[in-house]
């Protein structure tokens, strides 16, 4: 990309960081469900299990895609 090799690392945080979360944000929408309401409110575990399982394998990709 660029001859720093910073400016690489910073340049690939942004695109690394913009692409989860607008991975999480299509995810949370596809849900069919308030996630942070079943989560917060409604102390629903399983929920939160979900919504970790689906946080971790978002990063995952988006982090081998990056590297």
């Amino acid at each position: 990309m660029t001859g720093s090799p910073i400016l690489n690392a910073i340049l690939f945080t942004c695109l690394g960081l913009v692409a989860f979360v607008v991975a999480l944000a299509v995810a949370a929408r596809a849900a069919g469900f308030d996630v942070r309401k079943a989560i917060v409110e409604e102390r629903n575990v399983a929920a939160a299990i979900v919504a970790g399982a689906v946080t971790l394998g978002i990063a995952w990709i988006v982090a081998s895609t990056m590297h």
